[in-house]
């Protein structure tokens, strides 16, 4: 499983982190995913391989910029992904 934590520039209410996650679970299959917009970040849990680019093809249009990109791997712990 993988685990991607994207910088976001233009998030500035719960509306933005919906608008965001809505907007990732309609493009791509995810198992998690989960918007900030006081950390100005979202975290996203797929078994896809994605890169960068992936990601702004996405988001791009919406207006949300990716500032950061971090691909790691998640780890299930008690029902939790991390």
């Amino acid at each position: 499983m993988n685990k991607y934590i994207l910088g976001i520039d233009g998030m500035a209410c719960g509306m933005c982190e919906m608008h965001v996650e809505d907007k990732l679970r309609k493009a791509i299959k995810l198992k998690k995913v989960n918007a900030s917009h006081i950390k100005n970040n979202v975290i996203v849990i797929t078994e896809l391989e994605l890169t960068e680019e992936d990601f702004k093809k996405i988001l791009d249009p919406t207006g949300y910029r990716i500032t950061s990109y971090e691909k790691s791997v998640a780890v299930k712990k008690f029902f939790r992904w991390r």
